[in-house]
């Protein structure tokens, strides 16, 4: 079982700055108002030779105004139980306080090791200030800086030590190692591998990672309560508070023998209620996380209707041309005096009239917190994932764009001047990510007559072949060169 690092200390020493550093990308926000981080967040660390967890959790051991406080603590305390290696952070420019030394009276209880990591040192004074913290009572001090990413590699040195990890070799070659699907657009790889083995590679990289799942929507829709549905366990804080989730918390699970990796994000707010600069930090960290998914469940209360924050939100996936499942949250609430027929009837009346630009998204209705149909939704989120590797043959696929041009040739016209289909072909990007979005090419003369309407027309006909259930489809026409005309002096 892989090993966990939890990051505490008190609220602003620099937790999620170190966080991040360790897990090479922004997952955490970083900000200087205090209680910034709410929930545990985890994140792979693969600096060192082998990997392991590295999980933040919100500041303990200070009191706030935050009504969330009492959440946030016991949040803090189930890290601690569940850590194998505790990095106490500190901030050397505010010297020792006061909760300083009752967490250190704490950790010190705790029998698990302690590495006491003295932050915010980016210069020779500053480190020296780190001695102050050996007043603490803890044998192992490193001094860092996680902004300037001072001390990190010794420090993971320093883990890797009591995990009993292999040190890392020194070599003089610069190879680089595969660690994460990013890696592949290194052009150093360009030297040390053929096209096919990389391709290979990374084929096997992707069916052994979790699908990423982002879990988004509105504020209060039930993003947090499905997460902690699904994991059968309180993992992300739940409150009526709009805005608890702040960051995109990052949970590796298995759910019916798959390995899924659930990316729970703060609720996204139209922008005349975004009032703070953190939450304008969580919005847009909401948005990278549709960016970086495989597939979104985009979570709605429909016991309050579809909205035009929702509307907004499903616009956001469509324009990152992501795989969608549409959650049906607080289906328990919703017109509970009605049959269940015209209930059902009624509700998939609403999506499909006020979302139907995101037409291609299955819907399922859940509860989260009654724990209602949530095999059926992992049902259909594998369902899409299957769909996402057919292919329509070249063949069957010209034969019915041609008949459908034929049958309607819409307001491009016909005769010699209208656009003509030459070809159309399915790219094969199976290999470049876990849900493919099937990208269709179409060659053709005087391209420039086609409209918009017509496309979204053409991608309706593939779909009565190819319904690609959760899936966009992306259509790119290539325009015939166009002949020079001959002439001479």
């Amino acid at each position: 079982m892989r090993k966990t690092v939890a990051i505490v200390g008190r609220p602003n020493v620099g937790k999620s700055a170190l966080f991040n550093r360790l897990a090479g990308k922004n997952i955490s926000i970083v900000h200087d108002q205090p209680g910034v981080t709410r929930d545990r967040i985890m994140a792979e660390c693969r600096r060192g030779t082998e990997v392991f967890d590295i999980m933040d959790t919100g500041g303990i051991g200070e009191n706030t105004s935050d009504v969330l406080t009492d959440q946030v603590q016991l949040e803090a305390s189930i890290a601690l139980e569940v850590a194998d290696v505790l990095l106490f952070v500190v901030d050397v420019v505010d010297g020792i306080t006061p909760v300083d030394s009752t967490l250190a009276k704490l950790l010190r209880k705790v029998s698990k090791p302690v590495l006491l990591v003295c932050n915010k040192a980016d210069s020779p004074k500053r480190r020296m200030g780190g001695a102050e913290f050996s007043k603490l009572g803890f044998a192992d001090q490193i001094e860092v800086s996680a902004e300037h990413n001072l001390g990190i590699v010794e420090l993971v040195e320093r883990i890797g030590e009591r995990f009993g990890f292999a040190k890392q070799p020194k070599r003089k070659s610069k190879k680089v190692i595969v660690q994460d699907e990013d890696d592949y657009r290194d052009p150093r790889l360009l030297t040390k591998s053929s096209y096919e083995e990389r391709k290979a590679q990374k084929v096997d990289y992707l069916k052994a990672r979790p699908l990423k799942l982002a879990i988004v929507g509105r504020p209060n829709a039930g993003k947090s309560s499905l997460v902690n549905a699904l994991l059968n366990e309180n993992r992300a804080i739940v409150s009526p508070l709009a805005g608890t989730t702040r960051d995109s918390l990052d949970i590796q699970c298995e759910i019916g023998g798959k390995g899924y990796q659930l990316i729970d994000t703060a609720g996204i707010r139209r922008q005349a209620k975004v009032d703070t600069l953190i939450e304008v930090f969580s919005v847009k960290r909401a948005v990278q996380s549709i960016e970086r998914a495989d597939l979104c469940l985009f979570v709605i209360d429909c016991s309050e209707g579809i909205m035009a924050q929702d509307r907004k939100i499903a616009n956001m996936i469509l324009d990152a041309h992501k795989p969608c499942v549409l959650v049906l949250n607080k289906w328990d609430l919703f017109m509970t005096d009605e049959p269940l027929k015209v209930r059902q009837e009624k509700l998939q009346e609403m999506v499909r009239r006020e979302l139907f630009f995101l037409h291609y998204a299955p819907f399922v209705t859940v509860s989260a917190k009654k724990k209602q149909n949530l095999d059926k939704l992992f049902q259909t989120v594998e369902r899409v994932r299957a769909g996402s590797l057919k292919r329509i043959g070249t063949g069957p696929l010209n034969r019915l764009l041609t008949h459908a041009i034929e049958n309607s040739p819409g307001p491009i016209g016909t005769g010699a001047n209208s656009f003509k289909l030459l070809y159309a072909t399915q790219v094969n990007n199976a290999e470049d990510r876990s849900v493919p979005v099937p990208h269709f090419v179409l060659f053709a003369n005087r391209a420039y007559r086609l409209q918009d309407s017509y496309l979204r027309y053409l991608e309706s006909k593939i779909r009565e072949f190819f319904p690609g259930e959760g899936l966009p489809f992306f259509l790119k026409i290539k325009a015939k060169a166009p002949e020079k005309k001959g002439g001479g002096e």
